[in-house]
C-alpha cells in the first residue's frame, strides 16, 4: 500500500510539482492584490468607492468571459504556452497599471483579470499530470498554496503606507505609491510566466 508519507516524499522530489506550488502561490497572491487594491487605485483618480465597484464588477465579468475563451483555446494550444502568454499579457497590463497615470492605468488593471482567468486551473492541471495515485496529496498542497492570497496583499498595503495615509503621498520611480505597489503583482506574474516557459520547454507537457 502507498502511504501518505511515501507520496509526499515522491512529489517533493518532483521539480515540476514543487514549481507548480510556487506558481500557484504567487498567482493567487497576484489575483487577490489586483482585485483588492482596484478600489485604492480608483480612489486615487478621484473615483468614489460606490463607482469603483463598477470597475471591480467589470473585472469579474472579464475574468468569467476569459475563462470560457481560454478553455476553448486549450483545444488548439499547449497549456504551458497558453500559461506563458497569459502571464506575459498580465505583465504588460501591470506595467500599464504602474506607468499610465489616469483612466488608462485603471483600464489596464481591469484587463489583468482576463489574463488571470485560466491560470489557476492550468497550473493545477500541469502539476497533477502523470502523478497517478500521488495526485490526491499533491492536490492538497496546491490548494494550500492559496495562502499567497493572505500575506501578499499585506505587503502591497505596506507599500501604500510608505508616505502616509494617502495613496499618492510620495512618488516612487516617478509614479504615485499606489501605482508603484503593483510591481508586486508584476513580479508574481513573472514567476508564473517562468513556470509556463519551463512547462513548455523543459517539462514538455501539452
Amino acid at each position: 500500500n502507498i502511504t501518505l508519507w511515501d507520496s509526499i516524499k515522491r512529489i517533493s522530489r518532483s521539480e515540476r510539482f514543487v514549481g507548480s506550488v510556487f506558481a500557484q502561490l504567487f498567482y493567487v497572491g497576484a489575483q487577490i492584490m489586483c482585485w483588492t487594491y482596484i478600489y485604492q487605485y480608483a480612489e486615487n483618480l478621484g473615483i468614489s468607492n460606490q463607482k469603483a465597484v463598477n470597475y471591480a464588477y467589470t473585472a469579474l465579468v472579464i475574468f468569467l468571459l476569459g475563462r470560457f475563451l481560454c478553455t476553448y483555446l486549450l483545444k488548439f494550444m499547449n497549456s504551458g504556452k497558453l500559461l506563458m502568454i497569459l502571464s506575459m499579457m498580465a505583465i504588460a497590463c501591470c506595467l500599464g497599471t504602474i506607468f499610465i497615470e489616469g483612466m488608462g492605468g485603471l483600464y489596464a488593471l481591469v484587463l489583468i483579470s482576463f489574463c488571470m482567468s485560466l491560470m489557476f486551473p492550468t497550473i493545477y492541471g500541469i502539476a497533477l499530470t502523470g502523478l497517478g495515485e500521488d495526485a490526491k496529496p499533491a492536490s492538497a498542497f496546491l490548494v494550500m498554496a492559496i495562502v499567497g492570497g493572505a500575506f501578499m496583499p499585506v505587503l502591497q498595503g505596506q507599500i501604500l503606507d510608505f508616505g502616509g495615509s494617502g495613496y499618492s503621498d510620495i512618488e516612487i520611480f516617478g509614479v504615485p505609491e499606489v501605482n508603484f505597489s503593483f510591481f508586486l503583482p508584476l513580479l508574481c506574474f513573472v514567476v508564473v510566466a517562468v513556470y509556463g516557459y519551463r512547462t513548455l520547454k523543459v517539462y514538455k507537457i501539452g
